[in-house]
């Protein structure tokens, strides 16, 4: 009776031991399933992350590329602004070039006509007339910015003068103009017209 009490003892250690070691395994095994699952996330998230850290990168690359074409864009407005200040500010200084170039030859006629000789006394008094037409339409000419460009005796300049002749003056340096053929006028720093002039050898 006393054997068959412990073989019954026996085999019911046996099988709590059985259980135990079912229940650890099974443990294990969620224990498992868990690490493998949190695995799994970690490198879901882990590629969730790097696809967050990708579309940032292109979302400031695309930011970087619009704010420098509006820099550029910003900077052609600047210079546009800048050129249509400049051209206007030409247009006002030089607003009389038109008409004074085109007086310009009206002017040539009436020197030309001043410097005719005259002796009869009727023909001085128109004479004396014409004068004082031309001083007062140069004069008014010359409010608009008119100048006359200086030859006679300067060294020839190519921006103001054009050599129209050559002479040779041994009392007088090379390059020393000897002549003028013809006046030349600027409109305030701008050459109208240059002088026609004779230049020395």
């Amino acid at each position: 009776m006393t054997d068959k009490k412990e073989t019954v003892e026996k085999e019911d250690v046996q099988q709590e031991t059985a259980n135990e070691e079912l229940e650890s395994a099974a443990t294990e095994d969620v224990a498992s399933e868990q690490q493998e699952a949190v695995e799994k996330g970690d490198v879901e998230e882990a590629e969730e992350l790097d696809e967050k850290d990708r579309r940032i990168s292109e979302l400031e690359s695309k930011l970087q590329d619009e704010e420098n074409k509006l820099l550029r864009v910003l900077a052609d407005f600047e210079n546009s602004k800048r050129r249509n200040a400049l051209d206007q500010e030409a247009l006002v200084k030089y607003k009389a070039q038109s008409l004074l170039t085109a007086v310009l030859p009206v002017l040539d006629n009436f020197e030309r006509a001043l410097a005719v000789e005259v002796k009869a006394e009727e023909a001085q008094s128109i004479m004396t007339g014409m004068d004082m037409i031309y001083r007062n339409l140069f004069d008014a000419l010359k409010g608009e910015g008119l100048v006359e460009i200086e030859a006679l005796d300067k060294e020839f300049d190519p921006k103001f003068h054009q050599a129209v002749m050559t002479g040779n003056d041994s009392e007088k340096s090379s390059g020393i103009i000897l002549e003028e053929l013809q006046k030349g006028y600027m409109l305030k720093d701008r050459v109208l017209r240059p002088s026609m002039v004779k230049v020395n050898e």
